[in-house]
């Protein structure tokens, strides 16, 4: 009818959707307009320094990079009559899923005041395909550390994990997923050790990579508010409360590397 017609090229050029035929499958659902625009994110291990480069880029006046969100835990349920409901919306659990992340970071994003948004949640090195489909417009900094200082890293924090052959298995799972980002997807690759030992040089690679005028103030993270140091939100030892970059530990010798960790070593250039 020429009146359905009418309305559904109406209802395309406001919403993107149209009426449909009684038994008909749903429209596919337009690609989402995103609140967040290019979000950066971290994609390293544990204990690998992504809380001290949060910080230094949370100084910057245009960056606004919030404690750990772990958006791969923030999911949305559906029952049957939800899924059949949002089903003719065109979404699934999925796609709200996304929509409820965007909204998320897109709201934390505001509150802050500022323009450039940077997450850096270490357990996102497992859902990167996620955050790219989410937004196909990010930005990853891959954030390198030596493993075996991640582990050594991860065991003085954690004393009562005790368990150095878990906590070898966990930082080895956490390394391979890094490192099959990395040759996967395009992005900036950092290392730990060198943004400790020149975190102006460093600092200003990562302005470049992401158009941003580089700014002094950054290396004074300690002046600026960046939220609680608490488990589960990102680093909370005694290093990254006294406001200023510190040199690394020396790394060991490569015969002392736990064999779990030495194809992630080498692959990074930590070891021969």
């Amino acid at each position: 009818m020429r009146w359905k017609d009418d309305v559904n090229r109406a209802l395309r050029r406001a919403t993107g959707y149209e009426l449909r035929r009684s038994g008909s499958a749903p429209a596919p659902q337009r690609a989402a307009a995103r609140s967040v625009r290019a979000p950066v994110f971290v994609i390293c291990t544990l204990r690998s320094g992504s809380t001290l480069l949060r910080m230094l880029l949370d100084s910057h006046s245009r960056v606004h990079a919030p404690h750990e969100i772990h958006l791969r835990y923030v999911t949305v349920g559906l029952n049957k009559w939800s899924q059949r409901s949002m089903r003719e919306l065109g979404h699934d659990a999925r796609s709200l899923e996304h929509l409820l992340w965007d909204r998320l970071l897109g709201e934390e994003l505001a509150r802050s005041g500022k323009d450039v948004l940077v997450e850096k949640t270490p357990n996102n090195v497992f859902i990167v395909d996620r955050l790219l489909e989410c937004w196909p417009d990010a930005r990853l900094l891959f954030l390198l550390r030596h493993p075996a200082m991640i582990a050594r890293s991860r065991r003085v924090l954690r004393p009562a994990d005790a368990d150095d052959e878990a906590n070898v298995e966990l930082i080895r799972k956490y390394c391979d997923a890094l490192e099959a980002a990395r040759q996967r997807h395009d992005g900036l690759t950092l290392r730990y050790e060198e943004l400790t030992a020149d975190p102006a040089r460093e600092t200003r690679r990562i302005c470049e990579f992401l158009g941003l005028t580089w700014e002094p103030g950054m290396l004074d993270y300690g002046a600026q508010e960046h939220g609680r140091l608490k488990p589960g939100l990102g680093d909370w030892a005694d290093k990254i409360r006294t406001g200023q970059v510190q040199a690394p530990e020396p790394p060991p010798p490569d015969e002392d590397i736990p064999a779990p960790l030495r194809p992630a070593a080498v692959a990074w250039g930590y070891a021969a």
